[in-house]
């Protein structure tokens, strides 16, 4: 039997408990959130270390747009700017610092203590120690559970959208506009696929840094919800902006564990192995608080011109130690498990994919081409981020875009629940058994070093059609896979992985112009310079589905 809801939120960070908390307002409504994994504190939120962004002193809405555009590099809707620059702070304050849910670090006074991170010209990132994410996703999951009209399903990963063209019994559907009525929903615990309908239907998935060999996202970081939109004609935009942080933990067993921004932020500086300071060459004004996209690729052409494996973080030389492991108390402790004791030495560091700037593209309430869609965080595109992110906005942008979400489903009365004899049950296709976790752990690592190697942070007209070929020659033998096998949320995931991966290297191959995170090295603007001022009509997004 279907299970029918009013709203469906696909994910529940920042950007999902934001929509579904407000949207909780109207007691009348029922809510549904769903996550894949066991435990609703788990998603991209809460490995968010360095912080949000607040309101600063001597710091105004002009001042954050006026850096949030500079970190775009001209691709950033200046109209989007303004709504982040404006509402942000304020319901950061309202909800997160005036209820005093989250315990932001305060100074020797009882103020708000701000620290300043690359890109920003002043002083506004609040910051929970290094764990600022997982305060904040704590804090928004127990006032989830206070709310009796809010169900929060876990184990339970979504595996397509339920859209009108798609699934409707009646085949004259194909002629209207796409709707979404919901999703097919695989519970993991019991292993069948159930129609979930509701009214409007709320993508909160987060990113895809999991389709690259190193990234400092989670597990569950597989691009989902990009898949799942694309899939049923939603249009996406930017996807080839991908944004590497330059700083994550280069030894043996991290798994590239993030060494937050605030680490430069509070005066650490990176050298080479032989003790050269190099970030002055590549970006004079900036030094080593430039915008991530110029320092990953500082980072990244120092390794390749010089044969380095890594280079260092030294924050021990202009910081306290004691001060240290109170401001960083997660870094410390796990760089120690690690052998690295950074109050003192120098950390090694390498970059690693972690923020995906382009997305389901929607408008300023979150709605996206396909009606009773919306998506929310890091799956979206807003236009806020452009080409590249300004630092810690990811969690501010979902909170802005969640609550406006929230309040625009709460205001319409043109979504209506779809009859459940129009959407036909789930059909189970393969009958062979689970699929062999060999064989899809294979095929992972494959999608995994066609994206670090080809369609990294240096892409070259070579490279990506190297790529593109590589993955519709491992895009036929994953299908095949997908629909021999009995589902599972490892077969779902190795197949989203596959088509975001390709929709990804298929809009960087259509634009030949560097541009922030894009970094094209036969493009005629391939310098460090030119990034920030290059034409403009350097994106093309890409439109057609692939099916």
């Amino acid at each position: 039997m279907p299970v029918e809801t009013d709203v469906l939120v696909i994910g529940c960070g920042i950007a999902g408990a934001m929509t579904a908390l407000r949207l909780a307002q109207d007691r009348q409504r029922e809510v549904l959130v769903i996550t894949r994994t066991a435990t609703p504190k788990e998603s991209n939120t809460r490995y968010a270390q360095g912080g949000i962004v607040g309101r600063g002193d001597e710091d105004s809405a002009d001042l954050l747009a006026g850096d949030i555009l500079a970190a775009g590099a001209g691709l950033s809707l200046p109209s989007a700017v303004r709504i982040l620059a404006e509402e942000g702070p304020r319901l950061v304050q309202r909800l997160l610092v005036d209820k005093g849910d989250v315990p932001f670090d305060r100074d020797a006074s009882g103020e708000l203590s701000c620290t300043r991170e690359g890109g920003h010209s002043v002083p506004r990132v609040l910051h929970v120690g290094d764990a600022t994410g997982l305060a904040i996703q704590r804090a928004l999951i127990a006032r989830l559970r206070e709310r009796p009209n809010v169900t929060l399903c876990t184990n339970s990963t979504a595996v397509d959208l339920i859209t009108s063209s798609h699934h409707a019994r009646n085949p004259l559907s194909i002629y209207q506009p796409i709707t979404c009525h919901g999703a097919y929903v695989l519970d993991r615990e019991e292993g069948v696929v159930l129609p979930f309908l509701a009214r409007a239907t709320v993508l909160a998935t987060g990113g895809l840094g999991r389709i690259y060999r190193h990234t400092t996202n989670p597990e569950g970081a597989r691009g989902d919800g990009l898949a799942m939109a694309y899939r049923a004609g939603a249009r996406v935009v930017n996807a080839e902006y991908i944004q590497f942080h330059p700083t994550t933990l280069a030894v043996p067993g991290a798994d590239n564990f993030l060494i937050s921004e605030a680490v430069r932020g509070e005066g650490g500086r990176l050298f080479t192995p032989d003790g050269r300071h190099f970030m002055d060459q590549y970006a004079p004004h900036w030094g080593d608080l430039a915008p991530r996209d110029v320092v990953a690729r500082a980072i990244h052409h120092e390794m390749i011109s010089h044969g380095y494996p890594r280079v260092f973080l030294d924050l021990a030389s202009y910081m306290d130690g004691n001060h240290i492991r109170k401001r960083f108390p997660t870094i410390y402790a796990t760089c120690l498990k690690a052998g690295i004791d950074i109050t003192a030495e120098p950390i090694p560091v390498v970059p690693a994919a972690h923020y995906f700037c382009g997305g389901v593209l929607v408008n300023e309430w979150g709605r996206s081409t396909i009606k009773g869609l919306y998506a929310v965080g890091e799956v979206s595109c807003t236009g806020v981020h452009g080409a590249n992110r300004l630092a810690s906005t990811s969690l501010l942008e979902g909170m802005v875009w969640g609550d406006r979400a929230g309040r625009d489903v709460a205001a319409r009365d043109d979504l209506q629940q779809v009859a459940e004899e129009e959407v036909p049950p789930w059909e189970e296709v393969g009958d062979s058994g689970l699929a062999d976790p060999v064989l899809v752990y294979r095929d992972r690592r494959t999608i995994q070093n066609i994206m670090w190697y080809y369609v990294g942070l240096a892409r070259s007209t070579r490279r990506l059609a190297r790529a593109l070929r590589d993955l519709n020659h491992l895009w036929e033998t994953i299908d095949s896979f997908y629909r021999a096998t009995r589902l599972s949320d490892d077969m779902i995931g190795l197949r989203n992985m596959a088509h975001a991966a390709w929709v990804v290297t298929r809009s960087a191959w259509h634009n030949r112009h560097s541009r922030g995170a894009h970094y094209r090295e036969d493009a005629q603007e391939a310098d460090f310079a030119s990034l920030y001022d290059s034409d403009p009509q350097g994106a093309s997004p890409l439109d057609e589905p692939w099916v």
